[in-house]
């Protein structure tokens, strides 16, 4: 599926105010015409870098979490998803400087941050998530 990921960041943001771990799941979810079930999206509600307390950050965790959805749909064992998750977490570590909410977001969450202040981020890690599964399911 073709999308514009900044707009459908946006629109997720401001329109749902999702955060965003949902927000990279449901983007994944359009691009790969893969749905995401409603337990899963609830299990993402706190996913904000562990519900702001800025460890792991969401985009990686929801990038993770739909790594396993998608590749498990295509009978992918469970040790190649595993290979495939450490991938992605190295890589985005490398692209994006930390797999941490506290270094991605220095300043953390506070009642005057402007809304979604992750916006841009996020948008640039759906498509670096959308680039990396391209790849791997290219290689199965």
């Amino acid at each position: 599926m073709n999308i514009k990921v900044e707009d459908y960041v946006n629109d997720l943001y401001w329109n749902h105010d999702l955060n965003c771990a949902r927000t990279m799941l449901v983007c994944l979810s359009k691009i790969f015409d893969t749905p995401v079930g409603t337990q899963t999206m609830d299990a993402a509600i706190g996913l904000h870098g562990a519900g702001g307390f800025r460890a792991q950050c969401g985009l990686v965790e929801g990038g993770l979490m739909f790594i396993g959805l998608y590749f498990s749909t295509r009978g992918k064992s469970e040790e190649a998803i595993v290979s495939l998750c450490y991938q992605f977490a190295e890589e985005f570590n490398r692209k994006f400087g930390s797999l941490l909410c506290y270094d991605l977001r220095p300043d953390g969450f506070q009642k005057n941050d402007p809304p979604h202040l992750c916006e841009n981020l996020t948008a640039s890690a759906v498509g670096f998530a959308q680039s990396f599964i391209q790849k791997a399911d290219s290689l199965f």
